[in-house]
């Protein structure tokens, strides 16, 4: 049974047909999903959805896109939500300089604040990096060893990857390790233990080859663990496996 532990079952696109999806998923193999918030109303909805389906399980946050919009109100929220036995972490947050949709240090401000939130909420947190590394790093070395978590939708070097799992932080992959020109992201793949390595969607987005240009769900991780499998060189049970026990380990469920 897999775990998809990143997947936005709140996004509009699933919109014409959400529960008849999501109540398929036992049928497929897929046995957990957590659903990050992204901002105040995608983490409410997260929080929804945990509640309707018994295999899924919610984050809460603001993602760095959204964190011109963020308030302390926002912060508050988070904390409130927190108390429901379904959210697992803060998240998703993080800092993109690739699109830059909110002011860089606006998105540094929140993302500081939210790791605080983590910590005083004892909750991990789930990154999201993007052309920022360097400052992603330098903020969650500063609130370690109190919080720990996971970079989602991993696509850095292997030397960031190295230094961020010394810091207890687990590495996760997607349907982007399948893609043609990936080759540099899978040799970062081969390197990283099964150990500290978790797998997801990112749903609806990042869908694997070859359904590539799709709508991706959950049904859709069993392609990354076989990707993994066979960059390891090892069996796809045993992926499927470790990846399970490494996000329930570190979203205490």
């Amino acid at each position: 049974m897999l775990f998809d532990t990143h997947a936005h079952y709140d996004d509009r696109k699933f919109d014409p047909d959400r529960d008849e999806l999501l109540s398929s998923m036992p049928a497929h193999g897929i046995s957990l999903i957590l659903n990050p918030g992204c901002d105040a109303e995608s983490s409410r909805a997260a929080v929804a959805l945990a509640e309707k389906y018994p295999f899924m399980y919610a984050a809460v946050g603001t993602h760095p896109h959204e964190a011109e919009a963020a308030s302390e109100e926002d912060m508050a929220l988070y904390a409130e939500l927190s108390k429901h036995e379904k959210v697992k972490a803060v998240g998703e947050i993080g800092l993109d300089y690739y699109y830059d949709m909110s002011p860089r240090d606006v998105q540094k401000k929140w993302l500081e604040r939210q790791l605080l939130l983590a910590s005083e909420l004892s909750l991990p947190v789930i990154i999201h990096e993007r052309d920022a590394a360097a400052d992603v790093f330098s903020a969650i070395k500063r609130h370690s060893p109190a919080v720990r978590g996971v970079y989602h939708c991993y696509s850095g070097s292997w030397e960031m990857a190295r230094e961020i799992m010394k810091l207890g932080y687990y590495i996760s992959f997607t349907g982007s390790i399948t893609f043609a020109k990936a080759d540099r992201l899978r040799e970062v793949v081969k390197k990283v233990p099964l150990e500290r390595m978790m797998i997801e969607t990112d749903s609806p987005y990042l869908t694997p080859a070859p359904f590539r240009g799709r709508r991706n769900d959950s049904t859709r991780v069993h392609l990354v663990a076989e990707r993994i499998a066979e960059l390891h060189g090892v069996s796809y049970e045993e992926v499927v496996e470790i990846t399970m026990k490494n996000g329930k380990e570190l979203f205490g469920i």
